[in-house]
Order: structure tokens, then C-alpha cells, then sequence
């Protein structure tokens, strides 16, 4: 049974998607099989994927219409044991045709229901909001990880999203866990980001990864190439960062399931 992790922060700029398809490249390196959804309709993780945005039919948008189901707009990637469901613009509407549903706010979690067994992760890129799709992705999810940026700011809108959280938990998935917070865009040598790993690890303790992303070029450069960082420079730091991310999250899993 796959667990499926939704990577969420209504704040934009906080390194969601670049951590969406890196870890999904990097568990899928070690070995896992892993369904990306792109359920942001800025569909970043598509195009990061090296998958052409405009020529996408069926997508996340379909399958939360449930005009088709989750499997027949499953595309195969150049990442190995990497499958996504890509989104395209279009997506934006879906939250106002989706408004009059009956349990419009299970839609994904109903299609995704059907391919689950198929991946050991799946893992969902939601919209820098908590409209009705991140809303859809977080019911869908077994738990979520949040990156938090190390920059001014950083724990500005956190607690917004906490209380989205619990109230998702309360309403549609009383399953749903946080997996970890993810520090990202990390860079030693300012005082400033030691400051913020100092802050959340004082204020979350043992829900923070021990994996820190640092700030890297290559990790900025890898999209724009239609690769992941794996793919792009496996010796980069960033790509080293989210192999370290990727063996945490299986071991944490792995520990979970024989405790």
C-alpha cells in the first residue's frame, strides 16, 4: 500500500515544487516507485519533469473532475521508477466547477484510491494557497511535509497552515500526520539562516528532518532543463541533499511500520 505525502506551504518561494520533484527523483533512485501529482496549476513540477505543459491532456484537472480515472492520466517520466499525473493551466478553474459536489473535497482522494497500491510513494505538489485543491490534496494524504525557507519571514503564515491542517483532520482525514518540517534554501554562512533552524528546531522539535537543503545553483539551474537534480548533477550538493531527505523519509517509514 503506497503512503501518500502531499508537500505543502500556502507561502510561494519556499522551495515546494523543487522538493516535490526532487525527492520523488531521489526515491525513485533508491529504488521506490513513486506517482508524482502535480496539483499546482502552475504545473512547475510538470515542465520540471521534462514534460511539455501545452500538450498535456489529460491531467490532474480530469481526474479531479473524475472525468477520467487516476490511471489514464498516468504519464511515464525520464526519472527512473518516476510516474506523474501532470496538470496544465486549466487546473485553476477546477475550483469553481467544483464548488456544487457533493464531497467535492474527496475527489482526489477517490481517484488516487484506485492506483495507491501501484507506488510505495506517492507524492503530491500542491498550490502556494489552501484553496479547494490543496484542500483535496491534504484529504487525499496520509501526512504532509512543509518546507519552511531559511529567509526573513520564514514561520510567517505557518500557523495558517497548522490550523488548516487540524481542521482537515477534524472534518475530512483524521488520519492525516505531518511528516516532517523541510528547511530549505539554507546557506551557513549567514547568520540569518542559523537563526531560523535555531527558531523552528526551538518551536517543533523532533517534527523537523534532520535534513537541511542548502542553497545551490545547480538546484535553481535543473529545471530549466526539464531534469531533476538527480538527472541534472547527481554530484551536487542539492542532489546529495534530497538522497539524505529521501533515505530519512523510507527509514522513518520503515521504523513507523514495525513499531
Amino acid at each position: 500500500m503506497g503512503k501518500i505525502i502531499a508537500i505543502a506551504n500556502q507561502k510561494g518561494g519556499v522551495g515546494k515544487t523543487t522538493t516535490t520533484v526532487n525527492l520523488a527523483a531521489a526515491l525513485g533512485v533508491l529504488e521506490q516507485k513513486v506517482l508524482l501529482v502535480d496539483a499546482d496549476p502552475q504545473a512547475n513540477a510538470t515542465s520540471g519533469l521534462g514534460i511539455d505543459v501545452e500538450a498535456v491532456e489529460l491531467g490532474t484537472y480530469q481526474v479531479l473532475e473524475h472525468a477520467v480515472s487516476a490511471a489514464e492520466a498516468i504519464v511515464k517520466t525520464n526519472s527512473p521508477h518516476v510516474d506523474i499525473i501532470p496538470a496544465h493551466i486549466d487546473l485553476v478553474a477546477i475550483e469553481i466547477e467544483l464548488v456544487d459536489r457533493e464531497n467535492r473535497e474527496s475527489m482526489l482522494k477517490t481517484a488516487l484510491n484506485e492506483v495507491k497500491d501501484l507506488y510505495d510513494y506517492i507524492i503530491i505538489d500542491c498550490a502556494p494557497s489552501l484553496g479547494l485543491i490543496t484542500v483535496n490534496a491534504l484529504t487525499a494524504s496520509d501526512s504532509v511535509i512543509i518546507p519552511i525557507q531559511c529567509e526573513y519571514y520564514a514561520l510567517e503564515g505557518l500557523g495558517k497552515l497548522l490550523n488548516t491542517i487540524k481542521s482537515i483532520q477534524k472534518i475530512h482525514n483524521p488520519e492525516l500526520e505531518i511528516e516532517g518540517l523541510l528547511l530549505t534554501m539554507y546557506d551557513s554562512r549567514l547568520r540569518l539562516s542559523n537563526q531560523v533552524v535555531a527558531e523552528v528546531k526551538k518551536h517543533f522539535h523532533n517534527m523537523v528532518f534532520k535534513t537541511i537543503i542548502q542553497r545551490n545553483i545547480r538546484l535553481g539551474e535543473a529545471p530549466s532543463f526539464g531534469e531533476s537534480i538527480i538527472s541534472y548533477d547527481a554530484t551536487s550538493r542539492g542532489a546529495v541533499n534530497y538522497i539524505n531527505l529521501a533515505h530519512e523519509i523510507i527509514k522513518n517509514n520503515s521504523d513507523g511500520q514495525s513499531n
